[in-house]
């Protein structure tokens, strides 16, 4: 309803001893405006305050009561508010015409006063009605969005809080973190239109995988400090150890899933990472020996990510690479160790990924070079 401390209704009638009689009748409940045309109903209608009820003639010169409401309906700003006919017709095909335009109601002339006071209470308490669950539907979806930004939240913090605790016990960074996220996301950005991996690479997808990115070594939790922080080549007994860690990752996931009475789609795809980012196109990867297409797509992606970041980090075994010599490693891994498809995306965007290591570099590590230093002569 009108702000104001009592209702509005605008009288729209083009005989000044009908607009009169009803102002007079109307005037010491409500709040009455009036107009003698439909055209200056219209300016009346769209002005402040806004009518909360408009009590419409529809035998009018130049634009009668069917065409002013026509008009009313098209607006927004106007559209919602009742109106009533007031006319002399009396054939029952003119009031169905009405209601079947939008009216609320149609009262006939000559007026009885305490139908039309009546009539009009009607017609204001449905709209308060309205406009009261109207309100309360808005507060209720702000509400809901409130929650589910808040939920959203609440488990992105418990994600990255997950991976930073395996990377307590590993020497990579929160940054590592958010490298492989970015990267993850740019080349399922730059996948989705390839008719290989455009139905799976929908907007909800790309948000999950990028959601999930920064489980993929939950599962280093697992392996003894001894393997994990080893300054030097593993055994082979060693190597067969830190590779379990793909499997603890994925069980670790499927246990949290055990807990949930609903399946949460960005677990699926965690478990799916975590699980078999160490997979190679040729087979020749773990833990499952998966090759190709066996291989999902999260794994896929995030083989390149997480082998990229890997080359061009320091770690306790190995110096960083360049980024050119580590776009070269990529390159030769295509078809091999890598989706072609996925190692041709990496290539193409290659400055992008440049953009986002540098972006996240690990604190008080300097700028690579983008390729290696020439020896000295």
């Amino acid at each position: 309803m009108s702000p104001a401390a009592n209702p509005v209704i605008l009288i729209i009638d083009d005989a000044a001893e009908n607009l009169h009689v009803l102002y007079e009748l109307l005037r010491p409940h409500y709040r009455v405006l009036a107009a003698n045309s439909g055209e200056g109903g219209l300016r009346v209608a769209h002005s402040e305050p806004t009518p909360d009820l408009i009590l419409l003639d529809v035998m009018m010169p130049g634009m009668d009561g069917y065409a002013v409401l026509a008009k009313l309906r098209e607006a927004s700003a106007t559209c919602d508010i009742p109106v009533v006919f007031l006319t002399a017709l009396a054939d029952a095909g003119d009031e169905e015409r009405g209601l079947q335009q939008g009216a609320a109601d149609y009262i006939t002339k000559p007026i009885s006063p305490l139908v039309v006071l009546a009539r009009v209470r009607t017609q204001l308490e449905a709209k308060q009605a309205r406009d009261g669950l109207r309100n309360q539907n808005a507060l209720l979806e702000a509400e809901v969005a409130r929650r589910m930004a808040e939920n959203d939240l609440t488990q992105r913090v418990s994600i990255r809080a997950l991976a930073h605790l395996a990377e307590t016990r590993d020497t990579e960074t929160g940054n590592h973190i958010m490298r492989t996220q970015g990267y993850v996301q740019r080349l399922a950005v730059g996948l989705r239109q390839h008719p290989r991996f455009a139905a799976t690479l929908t907007e909800r997808y790309i948000d999950l995988l990028s959601r999930s990115a920064p489980l993929h070594d939950i599962g280093k939790v697992g392996i003894p400090d001894y393997i994990l922080l080893k300054p030097g080549k593993l055994t082979p007994d060693e190597m067969a150890i830190m590779q379990t860690h793909a499997a603890l990752g994925s069980d670790a996931i499927e246990q949290a899933e055990g807990d949930i009475e609903m399946p949460l789609a960005f677990l699926a795809t965690a478990k799916e990472i975590a699980h078999w980012h160490h997979e190679k196109w040729d087979g020749s990867g773990y833990p499952d020996r998966l090759a190709g297409e066996a291989i999902p797509v999260s794994a896929r992606l995030m083989a390149i990510a997480d082998v990229f970041d890997a080359l061009i980090s320091v770690r306790p075994y190995k110096t960083a690479m360049t980024y050119s010599e580590a776009r070269e490693i990529i390159a030769a891994g295509r078809a091999t160790h890598f989706d072609p498809d996925v190692a041709d995306a990496f290539l193409a965007g290659f400055d992008d990924f440049v953009a986002i290591a540098m972006c996240y570099l690990d604190s008080g590590a300097s700028p690579l070079p983008a390729t290696q230093p020439a020896a000295p002569s």
